[in-house]
């Protein structure tokens, strides 16, 4: 693939024109480790082919965006709501400032993880001729779908409607154990391809770009909106995903302070913390060691995933000073540990790394007293 997309149309000619832009929407539950397959995806492009990621998160803390940004790839957010019902209104802004800021070669967008593709596909398809889905990607985790798809409308919903499933994880799993997978997904969907993801190389630019999507075109909208009428449930996030968030300021900086910058709100959020009085705790710098045994018990089908960011220590080292910021991301009782390397803080202001832990924990109800053992190991309370 030479730096022309898939439609042959350079950057330079789309520039200033009317070429629609290819938009590639992935989607996938929980932890099925979709950020990680864009990426490596997008380190095999060419140079000069300039793609931007948009990226919908859980809660209010940008983790997943921070891993892309380490990795150099632009990166705009959209938090605190799915983008398929909550947010369903914002996403035109977002992809038309995209569009006339970024000048791109296409647009990857990453789902929330309880994500419907219908209303994201309608939407990018109202925006013709300025942009054109190119295609629906499902990540289906290997894993753990068995698991979550008899208990996960959406995880079901992703894998019927789509372009292209891409099997991840399967090296994790024993030829039996994916075979029921493949099973489970083919009684859900036998028609699309599925192809295995490497977990090192990913899989080609050429297999996912470029399929042109005749999924939910829009002369078939008010059919299929009335099949989706009443499916589509604007609280399902919080009906199949019970989210927290756990903070702590960096030693020696006001946890007032550090919680007011680190956390994206506009004059309309609806969070649950008081802008005025927020927990006072303070980071507890722990080495890697500490952090595997804490989350090492937490029970894969209470607790989804546990990601954010968290002071770590050296090993060997019980100097405070010497601990550095590192991305967690523990995802079905998995976790990958990015120490971050970037000066610029997560939010793009400097100074609101002032946090030691900020976490997001997902899963389901009665993973409270996981929360509560979380926060005791990793920090402390400010005035005991």
């Amino acid at each position: 693939m030479d730096a022309d997309d898939a439609t042959g149309v350079s950057v330079a000619e789309r520039s200033g024109s009317n070429v629609p832009i290819p938009v590639t929407v992935f989607t996938g539950f929980l932890g099925a480790g979709k950020t990680s397959v864009i990426l490596n995806l997008l380190s095999r492009l060419p140079d000069g082919y300039n793609v931007v990621l948009l990226k919908n998160e859980f809660g209010d803390v940008k983790v997943d965006s921070e891993l892309a940004k380490e990795s150099n790839v632009q990166v705009t957010e959209m938090l605190n709501g799915c983008m398929c019902c909550v947010l369903v209104g914002q996403m035109a802004n977002a992809l038309t400032e995209i569009r006339e800021t970024m000048n791109p070669s296409r647009i990857v967008i990453e789902t929330s993880g309880s994500a419907f593709p219908a209303p994201i596909a309608w939407q990018i398809r109202q925006l013709e001729p300025q942009f054109s889905l190119d295609a629906i990607i499902t990540v289906v985790d290997c894993i753990n779908f068995v698991g979550y798809e008899d208990t996960s409308y959406t995880a079901r919903i992703q894998a019927q409607y789509t372009d292209l499933i891409l099997l991840n994880k399967w090296e994790c799993v024993t030829e039996r154990e994916l075979d029921i997978v493949i099973d489970k997904v083919n009684d859900l969907n036998t028609d699309t391809a599925k192809f295995k993801c490497d977990k090192d190389t990913g899989c080609a630019p050429d297999l996912v770009f470029g399929l042109d999507s005749k999924l939910f075109e829009l002369e078939d909208r008010s059919r299929d909106e009335g099949l989706w009428k009443g499916l589509i449930d604007p609280d399902h996030m919080d009906k199949e995903v019970t989210t927290r968030t756990i903070r702590g300021s960096k030693p020696g900086v006001s946890t007032t302070t550090a919680i007011a910058t680190a956390v994206a709100c506009d004059e309309d959020c609806k969070h649950d913390h008081d802008h005025t009085s927020v927990p006072s705790r303070i980071a507890k710098p722990v080495a890697l060691s500490v952090l595997k045994t804490l989350l090492e018990p937490i029970p894969s089908d209470t607790v989804y995933r546990v990601k954010g960011f968290v002071l770590l220590l050296p090993e060997d080292s019980s100097d405070a000073e010497a601990a550095e910021l590192h991305i967690v991301n523990w995802a079905f009782g998995r976790m990958e540990v990015t120490k971050v390397k970037r000066k610029d803080a997560p939010d793009g202001d400097e100074g609101s790394r002032d946090f030691g832990v900020l976490l997001t924990v997902m899963g389901q109800w009665g993973m409270n007293k996981w929360c509560e053992a979380i926060e005791a190991g990793l920090t402390v309370m400010e005035n005991p």
